[in-house]
């Protein structure tokens, strides 16, 4: 089976570079030290009544070898009771962030939240609807491994009021899921699926990875009519990144089996047609949604936001991290929680601030952030707006990073007009190269150690 690539493949290899993914800006490797009283600080400036909590699980009983979350693998479960208990104490510590303010919107990630009992999951709610106000209409999402969830634990989240599912399928061929250590049954998966959808859940989303290793386009190609046959809502197609000088479990994937940078995009093209052709609509750089679902009508009328999580309809929600690692982002703050689980419970101990590093944003970055969101959820920048919104010149501001986007420009993977910039559609896959263009944290090669592949 082929597919022709978006661009020639001279052009893929040119910017193949490392470059970031865009889930903030600036990106979480550029985090460093804030002072305690951050997110209290731009809570009072810029907080607003909504809410979008995270809580983080870093719970997995398995190593998957391809994962970058962080996380802690373990057989016993009883260390999610004690987690649970610092997760209360790391409650009442923020409740100066949340009071009087309604949750819009709940994200269970990990790690797997699946790792959780049922006794678990019954008792973290208990506690969240103890401590915080919930809207009529909140969305409550969580993040599944299907090879952990049975029609009794769908039936349990049901209950407790999720409305969102998740299920990290990843990849359908036996012989990738051995690679990356994740071995699990797509009848089961399908069958999960469709549980979902019979017990009421509003969305059911599939996760999958393209660039994995041994994956090619024959095998591909089942994994993406598999995952059509079972109709989710939404579909990540997330590219993998494989560092494994930051991620010791990716040193288990030898390089020689990876897909090279022309395999993996004409495997993103594979991907893109599939869904679109299947009568999704394309969302950002990396999501598919059905035409009914809530991001096409975002992505249609411009009002698409690009978190940690990845796109979303409420951007303007103050955002929470609980858990170790979480990130919580109001107004011109990032503020990060430890990242290691013994740093967490000893600060918490000790009632010690949990700021552990961050950001806070100058008037440049919040500049550059809302030019490199508005690439990453329309594929365009409006020149007028900018200007408005910051009172500026954008051509005198901007003067080197347009120069930079010359070349990308004769290469057709931008158009630079009088009054907009605009990736094309068959250059959607070069967005992060031409994100970089603006990031003033990459140096002039934009280009930074860490990152992923632009492709």
């Amino acid at each position: 089976m082929t597919t022709p690539p978006l661009v020639p493949n001279s052009t893929v290899i040119k910017y193949a570079q490392q470059a970031p993914r865009y889930t903030s800006y600036p990106t979480a490797l550029k985090f460093s030290q804030v002072p305690a009283n951050a997110l209290n600080e731009a809570s009072w400036k810029y907080g607003t009544d909504d809410l979008a909590l995270y809580i983080h699980i870093p719970f997995c009983d398995t190593l998957c070898y391809y994962c970058g979350c962080n996380k802690t693998v373990t057989r016993h479960n009883d260390k999610a009771d004690d987690y649970l208990s610092y997760l209360e104490q790391e409650m009442l510590l923020k409740k100066p962030l949340y009071d009087g303010k309604k949750v819009v919107s709940l994200h269970l990630g990990g790690g797997s939240p699946s790792f959780l009992s049922s006794v678990q999951q019954t008792y973290l709610m208990y506690l969240l609807r103890r401590h915080f106000t919930f809207s009529t209409q909140t969305e409550m999402s969580i993040e599944l491994d299907p090879r952990h969830t049975t029609e009794a634990y769908l039936s349990l989240l049901a209950e407790l009021g999720y409305n969102r599912v998740s299920f990290g399928v990843q990849d359908t061929d036996i012989e990738v899921q051995k690679a990356i250590n994740r071995v699990q049954s797509t009848s089961h998966i399908a069958n999960m699926v469709l549980e979902a959808k019979n017990k009421g859940f509003s969305s059911v989303n599939i996760d999958l990875i393209y660039g994995l290793p041994k994956q090619t386009l024959e095998t591909f190609s089942k994994t993406l009519m598999a995952a059509k046959a079972m109709r989710p809502d939404r579909v990540a197609l997330f590219s993998y990144a494989h560092l494994p000088e930051r991620f010791a479990a990716q040193r288990k994937i030898p390089h020689s089996t990876l897909p090279s940078a022309e395999m993996k995009a004409q495997l993103y093209q594979l991907a893109v047609d599939s869904f679109t052709e299947a009568g999704y609509d394309m969302i950002g750089l990396d999501h598919f949604a059905s035409q009914s679902d809530e991001l096409s009508r975002a992505k249609n009328n411009g009002t698409l936001h690009r978190n940690f999580q990845g796109y979303t309809t409420l951007g303007q929600a103050d955002s929470l991290g609980l858990g170790v690692s979480a990130i919580s982002t109001i107004g011109d703050a990032y503020v990060q929680n430890p990242k290691k689980i013994k740093d967490y419970y000893h600060k918490i101990d000790n009632q010690l601030p949990l700021a552990e590093k961050g950001v806070l944003l100058t008037k440049d970055d919040l500049i550059r952030r809302s030019v490199i969101m508005s690439l990453m959820c329309n594929l365009s920048v409006n020149i007028k707006d900018i200007e408005s919104r910051y009172a500026l010149c954008f051509n005198d501001y901007f003067e080197s990073e347009l120069e930079a986007l010359t070349p990308l420009a004769k290469d057709n993977l931008v158009h630079v007009g009088e009054n907009e910039i605009r990736v094309p559609e068959a250059a959607r896959i070069y967005i992060r190269a031409v994100c970089a263009r603006f990031d003033a944290y990459l140096n002039k090669q934009y280009t930074l150690t860490g990152y992923s592949s632009a492709i």
